[in-house]
C-alpha cells in the first residue's frame, strides 16, 4: 500500500489544493487499494471508476485554474448503499431494488459532491439497513479487517471496513439503532451520530421522522469534524430546523476534557449484559480521562423509558417507510424487516400516546443528567465482533437473545434519547479485537463532543493500530 492511503482526509485534500498531490493520483491509489483488499472483506460492492476518473481530471483542472474548491476537493469516496446516488445502482441491499438506478442524489450525497468528493462506488449494507451485521442476498457478507472471519458490524459495515482497511479515510453512513457506532467499534474507527437535523435526512413519508441520522465514519476525529464542516446545515426539506452549521465544527479546542464532569456506566443502569472482555478494556480507559483533568464518577442517564421509545418509534418508521414494499414484495424481503414492519402496523393509538409520554419522561431524565454532567460514557457494543456466518448473536454475556435487536441495545438506548453520540476506538482485547467507547453529550453540543473525543484520541491513539490485512509504510512515502 502506498503512502497516500495512510493519509487522513484533511491531509489528502490539503495536498491536492497545494498541488503536491493530484486528484488523479489520489483516485488511483484508492482504486489500487480496493483491488488489493476488497476480495478479503467484501466492503465495496458497486464501482464507478470510469466516471470517477473523469471527475478527477476535472478536479485537477479546477486546482490548476485556481478555482474555488470545496472542503473535500478531490477526495475519492465510496458511499453507503442505503443512499441514492444519481445514475449509479442503489439497492439498499435488497432484491426488491437490485436494478434500481435513481435519477437524483440524496441530500447528503449532494452536499458531499458539492464539497468536492469524487464518487467511486457503493459499500455493502444489510437489507434496508436493518440490523448491525452487514449481509444480504445480493452481495453477501462484509467481514472485519481485523479478522476476516468475523462481522464488521452494520448497517454501515461496508463503510467502516473500507475505512479501517485504508481504502479511503472518510465515508458517509447512517444510524437508527447503532449503524454508525457499532461498525466503528468493531473496526477500530470513529463513528458519529449527530444531533437531530444537523445533517438533514428528509423522509419521503414522514417529515418529522427523528430516529435515523446521517453521519460520518473516519480514522480520526479531525476528519469527522471536516466531514461535518462540509455537510452540516439546515435544509428547507426538513420540517424542524437545527441550530448548527458547518462552521461550528472548525477549530476544535485543545485539552477539552480538562475540568469537565463525566458520568460512566457499564450497564446503563438497567443491567444491560456486556461481555466481560469489553468492560475490562473500557474500565482501563477511565484513567486517561482523569489524567486529562476530568472528574469521572459512576452515573447514568435514567434510561428506563428508552426501550419503549426506541422500539415503537423504530417500528412506526419501518411501517411508514417500507410498509407498501412489504405488502407488494414481502416474499423477497428478509424476515427481520417484515417483523419490524408488522410491529409498526400493530401499534395502537394507546401505544403511540404511551410512547410520546415515555419520550417526554426520557427527555426530563436527560436534562437532569446534563445538569450535573458534561459527558456520558458507556460501552459502544455489548459483544465483540462475532462469527460472520451468524445472522446475529444468540446470546450476550450468557443472556439469550429474543430478537435480532437485543445485542444492539447499548446503542439503541441512546438513539432513543435523540442525543449526539460518538463511538471511539478504546483499545483491544488480548486476542486483538477492537473495543469501542460510546461518548454522549447534550443536544446540539456536537462540536463539544468532538472536542472531548479528540482530546481522548490524542492521549490514546488506538486508531493508529491498523489491521494486519494491510501493510502500512512506517513513514508515508514522499508525495510527488
Amino acid at each position: 500500500m502506498d503512502g497516500i492511503q495512510n493519509m487522513g482526509a484533511r491531509d489528502v485534500t490539503e495536498a491536492i489544493q497545494r498541488r503536491e498531490l493530484s486528484a488523479r493520483e489520489a483516485l488511483q491509489s484508492h482504486i489500487d487499494q480496493i483491488h488489493r483488499v476488497n476480495e478479503s472483506i467484501n466492503a465495496v460492492i458497486t464501482t464507478d471508476f470510469e466516471r470517477a476518473e473523469t471527475l478527477a481530471v476535472a478536479a485537477d483542472e479546477a486546482t490548476a485554474r485556481g478555482s474555488a474548491t470545496g472542503a473535500l476537493h478531490g477526495l475519492p469516496m465510496t458511499h453507503k448503499d442505503t443512499y441514492n446516488t444519481a445514475g449509479l445502482r442503489s439497492t439498499q441491499g435488497s432484491l426488491t431494488l437490485r436494478n434500481f438506478v435513481p435519477e437524483t442524489d440524496d441530500l447528503l450525497i449532494e452536499r458531499l459532491t458539492t464539497a468536492g468528493v469524487i464518487r467511486t462506488g457503493k459499500t455493502n449494507v444489510p437489507e434496508f439497513g436493518a440490523g448491525s451485521h452487514t449481509f444480504n442476498e445480493l452481495f453477501g457478507t462484509t467481514t472485519n479487517p481485523y479478522n476476516t472471519t468475523l462481522s464488521a458490524g452494520g448497517s454501515s459495515g461496508g463503510v467502516a471496513a473500507a475505512i479501517a482497511s485504508h481504502i479511503q479515510p472518510l465515508g458517509d453512513g447512517s444510524d437508527m439503532g447503532g449503524s454508525l457506532r457499532i461498525p466503528a467499534a468493531f473496526c477500530n474507527v470513529v463513528g458519529f451520530r449527530p444531533s437531530y437535523g444537523v445533517i438533514p435526512m428528509p423522509a419521503a413519508t414522514n417529515s418529522w421522522a427523528w430516529l435515523a441520522r446521517g453521519g460520518p465514519i473516519a480514522r480520526s476525529v479531525d476528519d469527522i469534524a471536516l466531514f461535518m464542516s462540509a455537510t452540516a446545515g439546515d435544509s428547507p426539506q426538513m420540517a424542524t430546523p437545527n441550530t448548527l452549521a458547518g462552521h461550528h465544527f472548525e477549530n476544535l479546542p485543545d485539552n477539552a476534557l480538562r475540568g469537565i464532569r463525566i458520568g460512566y456506566s457499564r450497564d446503563f443502569g438497567l443491567g444491560v449484559p456486556v461481555e466481560p472482555e469489553i468492560l475490562a478494556v473500557l474500565d482501563a480507559q477511565i484513567a486517561h480521562f482523569e489524567a486529562a483533568g476530568a472528574h469521572v464518577e459512576e452515573a447514568t442517564i435514567d434510561l428506563r423509558d428508552a426501550d419503549v421509545v426506541f422500539s415503537n418509534t423504530r417500528a412506526y418508521d419501518f411501517a411508514t417507510g417500507l410498509g407498501e414494499l412489504v405488502r407488494s414484495q414481502g416474499d423477497l424481503i428478509k424476515p427481520e424487516v417484515i417483523w419490524n414492519v408488522e410491529k409498526g402496523w400493530a401499534l395502537s393509538a394507546e401505544d403511540l400516546i404511551n410512547t410520546t409520554a415515555a419520550r417526554t419522561r426520557l427527555e426530563i431524565a436527560v436534562q437532569e443528567f446534563f445538569a450535573r454532567f458534561d459527558l456520558f460514557l458507556s460501552p459502544a457494543t455489548q459483544v465483540l465482533p462475532f462469527d460472520a456466518s451468524w445472522r446475529y448473536p444468540e446470546q450476550i454475556a450468557g443472556v439469550p437473545s429474543t430478537t435480532y435487536l437485543d445485542w444492539m441495545r447499548s446503542a439503541c438506548l441512546l438513539s432513543a434519547t435523540s442525543l449526539p453520540v460518538l463511538s471511539m476506538p478504546a483499545g483491544f482485547t488480548s486476542g486483538g479485537l477492537p473495543v469501542g467507547l460510546q461518548m454522549t453529550a447534550n443536544h446540539y453540543k456536537d462540536a463539544s463532543l468532538l472536542a472531548f473525543a479528540q482530546d481522548f484520541e490524542r492521549r490514546t491513539r488506538y486508531a493508529e493500530q491498523a489491521p494486519s490485512l494491510i501493510t502500512i509504510p512506517q513513514t508515508p512515502q514522499e508525495i510527488r
